[in-house]
């Protein structure tokens, strides 16, 4: 995962493996499960006990002098908020159904990727483009080589080759060969489309839980930042969170549709996301993808 260390913005250049955190991964490789072996402690089975008939009058004429101190209070309590009108909870509000309706139309084309190579691996996310299966993705993703692996929505492995890959742009393309026919293609927006403060969600797989969605609002739409090797480039900024895993994944608006690459985020001493990603723009991924496929 691209990122920046401290808030001067000190670049990660590609090239590298990219994890902002060193150290053995320690997430599961597509799903979180529980440890094997593990065992659910049963409550011992209580001794019966007798009792006598006066403990069960003494019980009976507590339980209702209760009733009766209980019953009192409840009134009492109903008397004083008769005339209150209570806030709506929280499962009586509105569902964001525009939202629930663009995670269910982008999911199905999100991939995650693992490449294993001979003396390290990395991995990410990507997103279909067409039905010939071709995936795009972030090069740094795919940058240190490998045998690459895609998992679908439908938990299904397939085995993937490299078309081509800019360092300059941060974009990569693969290509599925069996199965490609199962994968949706998402639909590419416009991401000079796009307002402040309006609604995004980025998908991917965050430390290996595929399949991840979160929430944000796009922050802004022109941010000079550095990614890539190109220095800087305009890119998407947004407040949905970003983890490791999630490079190469697709920004889609409330409409389902892709308008950026989740590329970088912007760390305090390599503390992990504080709400500040960026996303590649949709067109200028889109470009760089065409431009690799003519070219292969």
């Amino acid at each position: 995962m691209l990122g920046y260390d401290d808030p001067g913005g000190q670049y990660h250049p590609p090239g590298q493996r990219y994890e902002p955190w060193p150290g053995p991964r320690t997430y599961p490789r597509h799903r979180a499960d529980l440890p094997p072996g593990t065992v659910w402690d049963e409550t011992p089975a209580e001794r019966p006990r007798r009792r006598g008939p006066g403990r069960l009058l003494l019980a009976g004429l507590l339980v209702a002098a209760f009733s009766a101190a209980s019953g009192g209070a409840a009134g009492w309590y109903a008397s004083l908020w008769a005339n209150v009108q209570t806030p709506r909870l929280a499962a009586d509000a509105a569902v964001p159904q525009a939202l629930v309706g663009a995670a269910e139309e982008a999911l199905p084309g999100v991939v995650s990727i693992e490449v294993v190579g001979d003396e390290e691996a990395s991995s990410g996310s990507g997103f279909v483009i067409d039905d010939q299966g071709h995936i795009v993705t972030n090069n740094h993703v795919v940058a240190s080589g490998g045998r690459i692996t895609v998992v679908g929505q439908d938990g299904e492995e397939r085995g993937a080759r490299l078309v081509g890959r800019v360092a300059r742009t941060d974009i990569a393309v693969l290509q599925v060969g069996d199965g490609a026919e199962t994968l949706r293609a998402l639909t590419l927006g416009r991401s000079t489309d796009l307002k402040v403060g309006e609604p995004v969600l980025a998908v991917g797989s965050p430390l290996g839980l595929s399949g991840s969605v979160t929430a944000g609002i796009v922050s802004a739409v022109d941010r000079q930042v550095r990614m890539g090797n190109a220095g800087r480039q305009s890119a998407v900024q947004t407040d949905a969170s970003i983890n490791p895993g999630n490079s190469g994944g697709p920004l889609v608006n409330a409409r389902g549709q892709v308008v950026g690459v989740n590329t970088a985020i912007a760390t305090i001493d390599g503390n992990g996301n504080i709400g500040i990603g960026f996303a590649i723009p949709i067109e200028r991924a889109a470009q760089t993808a065409q431009e690799i496929i003519a070219a292969a």
